[in-house]
């Protein structure tokens, strides 16, 4: 039996809304679009209010990157991208974009040199709803020990020129002639001793130091200086929009700077900018520069916002040593979902193998500096515990560096956001950090590295 012609035409009416129904629910709208530039990387992330779907071509001559979007309109969000690259990105000359066919979005990325591109889906964290990322990093990683040494001769180089110039001057004065009508030499009196020529005095040299000693004298004290978060992951947010990961930067900046005046004492920072390192990545690099001491800097919120006073963190492999230690270890260690690493990056997954090797000796020895540096921040203002407190954090997990956590104050207290925004109490921590450290080592020399510097 036939069907009615109209009751056909409306059956396939329905079925083409249907289809229509189902597209529009598979479109992607692009929420926001964000640039990270470093030296060390770039990061382009794609926020979107559903997963996204994508292919990525590396091209060369010229060399740029090609990653196509299904399912996606072109719409204001991705053209903002063209104007969110900075003259000095790193590798990224240029950004362009067009609906290379209908529902598929082209973004073609020009590059200002050869990369190794990672690109990678993240769920909905936190705040973030879907995220596309690609990673442009560098296809020849710099060697950021000799960089450290490099950057140290260049300072020592710059502190003698100034030496030389200011004696230069001094001399100069001493060379110029006397001006008119100034005052002569008193001549000597005639009942004065004549002047008896005199050997000079000799000097005895002190005893030159034992191989050991020496090594000791010359050796170069790095210090591995982490602020945490960054990038995508904000970090806690104060009450009036204090973001952790701007605060810890800047004293980290800070921090830095005041060791590298301390002789014999160099200092490097996993991130000197606002972008994104994965927390094993924090402890490679100190490794990679094969630091005596790791330090990372944070200014953490808790549960309840009258949490108040400044804490150091050391590792444990046996429990945290409170209930708010172990909150604030889950914390710092969901950094990862929210700054958003890439799980399938071989190098991560032999890092991660690496951090479960944390050994007795590094924990004894994060307690002694953790101990040092808790007693001079003391000195500044409150501390929310007396001792150093201990718990599983991952970014303390390197098995051969002294690893410690300073909580600077809790950003989530009005009061203490306050004092972080204070210049006067962001240098008492620091100096107060920096003295902790000096003497950790002016007790515990570090033993020698096993290459030359």
């Amino acid at each position: 039996m036939t069907l009615p012609r109209r009751r056909v035409l409306q059956g396939a009416g329905a079925l083409v809304l249907a289809f229509a129904a189902t597209g529009a629910a598979h479109a992607r709208t692009i929420v926001a679009a964000r640039v990270w530039p470093a030296d060390e990387y770039t990061r382009i992330t794609l926020e979107a209010d559903g997963a996204l779907s994508a292919t990525t071509q590396h091209l060369s001559a010229p060399d740029r990157l090609v990653i196509d979007i299904d399912d996606l309109e072109l719409d204001g969000a991705l053209r903002e991208l063209v104007g969110k690259v900075s003259a000095d990105d790193p590798f990224i000359a240029g950004v362009r974009v067009g609906q290379y066919q209908p529902r598929v979005v082209r973004l073609v990325i020009d590059l200002k040199q050869p990369v190794r591109p990672q690109s990678f889906a993240l769920e909905p964290v936190a705040a973030y709803r879907h995220r596309f990322v690609v990673d442009l990093h560098p296809t020849v990683e710099p060697d950021p020990l000799l960089a450290l040494i490099r950057d140290k001769e260049r300072a020592e180089q710059a502190a003698r020129q100034s030496v030389q110039d200011a004696l230069g001057e001094f001399i100069g004065r001493l060379d110029r002639p006397r001006a008119p009508g100034a005052a002569a030499a008193p001549a000597p009196r005639a009942d004065a001793p004549a002047a008896v020529a005199s050997a000079p005095v000799q000097t005895p040299a002190p005893p030159h130091p034992s191989a050991d000693v020496q090594k000791r004298i010359d050796r170069l004290i790095v210090v591995a200086i982490d602020p945490g978060h960054g990038g995508e992951d904000p970090g806690a947010i104060g009450p009036t929009g204090l973001r952790e990961k701007d605060v810890v930067l800047a004293i980290a900046l800070q921090l830095r700077d005041r060791l590298n005046r301390q002789p014999g004492m160099r200092a490097m920072l996993t991130r000197d900018a606002d972008y994104f390192v994965p927390l094993h990545e924090r402890v490679r690099k100190a490794r990679r520069v094969q630091a005596d001491l790791f330090v990372s800097v944070h200014a953490d919120a808790f549960m309840r916002p009258e949490a108040r006073g400044a804490s150091v963190y050391a590792l444990s492999t046996n429990g945290a040593t409170s209930a708010a230690a172990r909150w604030m270890a889950q914390r710092e260690n969901a950094s990862d979902l929210v700054g958003g690493i890439n799980v399938r990056a071989a190098d991560a997954q032999v890092m991660r193998t690496l951090l479960d090797m944390s050994t007795t000796a590094q924990i004894k020895d994060s307690l002694r500096v953790g101990r040092e540096v808790l007693g001079q921040m003391e000195r500044v203002g409150d501390l929310h515990k007396p001792r150093v407190e201990q718990a599983g954090f991952a970014v303390l997990k390197a098995p051969d560096i002294p690893s410690i956590l300073v909580e600077t104050a809790f950003i989530s207290n009005p009061d203490e956001e306050r004092k972080l925004r204070d210049a006067r109490y962001q240098r008492q921590i620091v100096e107060a950090v920096a003295t902790g450290i000096v003497r950790y080592f002016a007790k515990n020399p570090p033993l020698a590295r096993n290459r030359s510097l």
